[in-house]
């Protein structure tokens, strides 16, 4: 998963996403608690993912991803909060939801690989 991992990419540029959207609610909507929280779970995706690549061992590697599928699903939750209480539309609730929940199965898939071939 060194070599130009897909995980990290997608992980990344959510990130930047979510950055842009944390900036939108807090300088739009006035909105600070909330979006605080989703920008500290959807950027931890990547960086944990990133930390995993170069771990210390496989066990290192399968926690850190294991930390980024939490908080994948975190983010998930923060980003249906915030469509329901109407700070954030819907159809750009349905995109950023639908990005995350594609990171999800990236990183279920890499999990299960690694857990695999650890033995």
């Amino acid at each position: 998963m060194r070599e130009k991992s897909i995980a990290y990419q997608k992980a990344f540029d959510f990130s930047v996403e979510i950055v842009d959207l944390y900036k939108y609610l807090v300088k739009n909507k006035k909105e600070y608690v909330l979006s605080k929280q989703l920008l500290r779970s959807g950027t931890s995706i990547a960086g944990n993912i990133k930390e995993g690549i170069y771990g210390q061992s496989k066990s290192d590697f399968i926690s850190k991803l294991s930390i980024a599928l939490k908080e994948a699903s975190e983010t998930e939750y923060w980003i249906e909060l915030l469509v329901e209480t109407d700070y954030l539309q819907q159809e750009k609730g349905r995109d950023l939801t639908s990005d995350v929940v594609e990171i999800i199965k990236i990183l279920t898939k890499s999990l299960k690989t690694a857990k695999k071939s650890r033995g």
